[in-house]
């Protein structure tokens, strides 16, 4: 008998995801509703794996397509996720450890969150058309924890106090007022982030808005912000995982390392998904003749940070670098960037609503 090669640098995830035998995509940004899709066994329906550069080593991200009249097979697991409805209309039926089911309907723009460890199953409402969803996930931290894939997928665990009030899952929630940019609402369900009020965080420039959220108690973040028309948001860093959809209009964010003289370019609307890398300045700029809303989604959040640095960003991410913060504030830009941003707005004849730039002490 050969020896076994003895174990070295492995990434049990990698490894695992191989073994799904369905596409892995990987890139900076990726648009999600042209990722070609295979069928995806475990899930009974066809899936690929996304991996954004700037991933980090907590997440991933899984797109699932449920053909028209299909369901997933049913599912249980020891990772989060953090679910948003790429196209299509659904519902969703959630075990509690009690058995009982939660049964709730999503459409395109809804965000969704399965209790940890709990029974759950996908049902495509559309007799004709398929439903598509992306997952946001932290399946790579636990099974490159755990390196056991038993213990993830066929734990008996129930963590009844993950469930929530039942108001959860029919997109109610309780608003937790906290200050600018720190409120928060928890739920399970949201039914549609595009129409979901937001309110105004000034900090983080130009009239934005934005709602943190709590889901099924879990250490997956979310929040989304919007951008008035003809504005942009402040330059802010922070490290990998930070997985940004957008989720209405369309606008570019511009990409940079301290240091750099050049800036990198991804250009977005509803459907795409990409990942700044760890310390990588980013700034998003809204072009379109609506406001633009994104979603992002990272490994913890306000209520249970799981990491110092995490918990730094939320504290820091509208204070300016030169107090300690994370944020470039307006006027210590490059000049070039409200300059390439007047240009976009020429090209698409949107008048720009940003502040004059203050002048520089």
């Amino acid at each position: 008998m050969a020896a076994q090669q003895p174990k070295f640098l492995t990434d049990p995830y990698l490894e695992w995801a191989a073994r799904e035998n369905i596409p892995i995509v990987e890139g900076f940004g990726v648009n999600l509703l042209a990722v070609e899709t295979q069928p995806w066994a475990r899930m009974g329906a066809r899936g690929a794996f996304v991996h954004c550069v700037g991933r980090g080593d907590f997440l991933n991200v899984y797109v699932c397509e449920i053909p028209g009249g299909g369901h997933t097979e049913p599912q249980r697991h020891l990772f989060e996720e953090v679910i948003y409805v790429l196209d299509g209309r659904g519902s969703t039926v959630v075990e509690s450890p009690d058995g009982h089911r939660h049964h709730f309907e999503w459409g395109t723009g809804s965000l969704i969150a399965i209790p940890l460890n709990t029974r759950y199953q996908h049902f495509n409402g559309q007799g004709q058309k398929p439903a598509r969803f992306a997952s946001t996930t932290n399946l790579p931290m636990m099974l490159n924890a755990f390196h056991n894939e038993p213990f993830i997928f066929e734990n008996p665990w129930a963590f009844q106090e993950r469930i929530g009030d039942e108001r959860y899952f029919r997109g109610e929630g309780e608003f937790i007022p906290m200050r600018p940019g720190r409120h928060m609402w928890e739920t399970n369900f949201v039914p549609d982030l595009r129409t979901f009020k937001l309110h105004e965080w000034k900090e983080r420039g130009a009239g934005g808005s934005n709602m943190m959220f709590v889901l099924a108690d879990g250490t997956m973040h979310a929040h989304v912000s919007e951008m008035p028309v003809g504005t942009y948001k402040k330059a802010h860093r922070h490290t990998a995982d930070f997985h940004i959809f957008p989720v209405t209009g369309e606008g570019y964010s511009l990409f940079w390392y301290e240091g750099d003289r050049d800036f990198d370019r991804f250009d977005w609307q509803h459907g795409a998904v990409y990942a700044p890398a760890d310390r990588q300045f980013h700034q998003h700029f809204n072009k379109s003749p609506q406001p633009s809303r994104y979603l992002a989604v990272a490994y913890g959040g306000l209520r249970y940070p799981f990491t110092a640095d995490k918990r730094a960003t939320f504290m820091g991410m509208d204070v300016s670098v030169k107090e300690g913060g994370r944020q470039i504030e307006y006027e210590d830009e490059d000049p070039r960037i409200r300059e390439i941003f007047e240009a976009e707005l020429r090209k698409t004849g949107a008048e720009s609503r940003m502040p004059p730039v203050p002048v520089r002490a």
